[in-house]
């Protein structure tokens, strides 16, 4: 198996277990090219019969920051919406169970990236936004699907109407958060969780992560269709650009709804 997968992405292997570490400093901002790459390395770990679970971790201070509305053409741009999202459906076509380790700030497409995983391990400091509208946008990245089948209708639209920032021991009895450590043991925790599920029959893992994600992917498709269009005619509201000077700007917005 490729260790490396494009710039950011890279692969380590711990018996049965695949430890993909995200590193695209200096916030793990999302780009099309770095999530295909991430959805490269699920479906070589996808095709490598000994690996049974993955962790997904990353460096830095944050998880995932989301898209970098400062400099945008390092984030792929976001106008390039549906090339992401076909990225981003590929990622939970992947067949094998995932374990991420959230530390830091899991926003926007980096709060979509978390949610895609199986199971979240979050240190104290993580905190977990959909900003979306604080940008005077709609939510991505599967989220108006994956965060009510995570969290229940209210709590997700909670999440999605205000905004706000979600920390990991609140998180905790929603079911956002499936654990919570001290930094130190963040990743050790994740590991260990991913083995234990790992020590079990390969095929049968395979087999009831499936029936149980049912046709996850499908639902995120046609999800991400809906959301793109809604962002679509968003981004080019006044109320968007001044989202992104305000959010750019760390103050409340502005806004006068058009």
């Amino acid at each position: 198996m490729r260790e490396q997968f494009g710039d950011h992405v890279r692969i380590a292997v711990d018996g049965h277990v695949a430890v993909v570490t995200i590193d695209r400093p200096p916030h793990n901002h999302v780009s099309v090219e770095f999530i295909r790459d991430l959805a490269d390395a699920f479906d070589a770990i996808d095709e490598d019969v000994e690996l049974r679970c993955s962790v997904l971790q990353a460096e830095g201070k944050n998880f995932c920051a989301g898209a970098d509305l400062v400099n945008r053409e390092s984030a792929g741009g976001l106008g390039a919406v549906n090339p992401l999202y076909d990225e981003a459906v590929r990622l939970f076509s992947a067949k094998k169970p995932i374990v991420a380790a959230v530390q830091g700030a899991a926003v926007g497409a980096g709060l979509g990236l978390a949610v895609m995983a199986d199971f979240r391990i979050a240190s104290p400091d993580a905190r977990f936004a959909a900003n979306f509208v604080k940008l005077g946008f709609h939510p991505g990245f599967g989220l108006t699907h994956t965060l009510p089948r995570l969290v229940g209708p209210t709590k997700a639209e909670l999440m999605c109407l205000t905004g706000r920032r979600v920390k990991a021991e609140e998180g905790l009895p929603w079911g956002l958060v499936d654990e919570v450590v001290p930094l130190d043991e963040l990743r050790a925790a994740a590991l260990r969780l991913a083995r234990e599920i790992a020590e079990n029959a390969p095929l049968a893992i395979v087999s009831t992560r499936k029936t149980m994600r049912a046709d996850l992917a499908a639902a995120v498709r046609a999800q991400t269709d809906i959301e793109a269009k809604e962002q679509g005619w968003l981004r080019n509201t006044e109320d968007y650009k001044e989202g992104v000077r305000s959010v750019s700007g760390r103050r409340v917005g502005n806004f006068v709804g058009h």
